[in-house]
């Protein structure tokens, strides 16, 4: 192997996920995804090392790889102690997540999706649940986790995904929208907080600023010149530079901050992109929208 598949190789974060029929398994795989990796559920695991290898190949633009390998399976789970103990012998490191659950919360969540355990589906969903745990008795003592996800929430589910695998995202993995309008065309049914700057003094009395949008210089430098816009930056910079770290922490995949006035043209869209510019300086991924501007046109 060459250098630069070394190289390639020691860069790749490669997580089997596996463990018990009603677990967890979806839900992690969902969350992991949404942290940046590349999901396969359901490989069989002869596909492995094949699909290990094109991960290689693929020179970093692939390395952060997470794979669901389960009873599902059937016939072909059988052999995945095999290949990963030939990954191990060629090098390839991996590690195991083994989500498992007590017998009482996988039969209440079977019983609550109206699902048959695909071991026994014909019979009794206790005697299934319990022949699975005794054929994944060696896999688990292979397992570099273990995860009993008996009495967590969703939530505190990602929270501790997060903790464990955030590596393939930034630590700030939310997107954050900042959006312009005007008042007088309806506030946006998706925005999760919601600026008033009406009280800002207003370009459009300006006789010749009124043509002009927050986009502009001069309409941006008059707004931003008042001391009462300082003040109130300052206190709403403040606000989202606490607000966002909570929202991540909380698990948001996005936020959409909504600044309006008037009519979306001047104070709305001026403050609007300050505050992007700011969020953005805080390592945020940030989408800018000016509807009031788009509904003029």
């Amino acid at each position: 192997m060459n250098t630069t598949m070394n190289d390639t190789l020691n860069q790749l974060k490669f997580v089997l996920i596996t463990g018990l029929s009603g677990a967890g398994k979806t839900e992690t795989v969902r969350i992991l995804e949404d942290l940046g990796y590349f999901c396969v559920d359901n490989l069989p695991p002869a596909l492995i090392p094949k699909f290990a290898e094109l991960c290689i190949q693929s020179e970093g633009k692939i390395n952060h790889v997470a794979l669901v390998c389960d009873i599902r399976g059937r016939g072909f789970f059988d052999h995945l102690i095999e290949v990963l103990e030939d990954l191990e012998e060629s090098g390839f490191a991996y590690e195991i997540l083994f989500l498992e659950a007590s017998d009482e919360a996988l039969v209440r969540r079977f019983k609550e999706s109206r699902r048959r355990h695909p071991l026994l589906p014909e019979g009794s969903v206790l005697d299934g649940i319990r022949q699975e745990r005794h054929r994944l008795q060696e896999l688990r003592g292979r397992a570099h986790r273990v995860m009993d996800t008996s009495a967590i929430t969703p939530r505190q589910l990602r929270q501790e995904l997060h903790r464990l695998f955030g590596e393939a995202a930034s630590h700030k993995t939310m997107t954050v929208s900042v959006i312009s309008f005007g008042y007088k065309h309806g506030l946006p049914l998706d925005a999760d907080l919601a600026i008033d700057v009406r009280f800002l003094p207003n370009p459009h009395y300006v006789e010749s600023l009124a043509p002009f949008t927050g986009n502009d210089p001069p309409v941006r430098d008059y707004v931003l010149k008042w001391s009462v816009t300082q003040r109130f930056l300052q206190k709403l910079l403040d606000l989202i530079e606490f607000l966002l770290p909570q929202y991540v922490k909380e698990g948001k995949q996005e936020l959409v901050i909504a600044i309006g006035c008037t009519g979306g043209q001047h104070r709305s869209v001026t403050i609007a992109n300050y505050v992007a510019d700011f969020v953005r300086e805080q390592g945020y991924v940030v989408n800018v929208e000016h509807r009031g501007i788009l509904q003029r046109v």
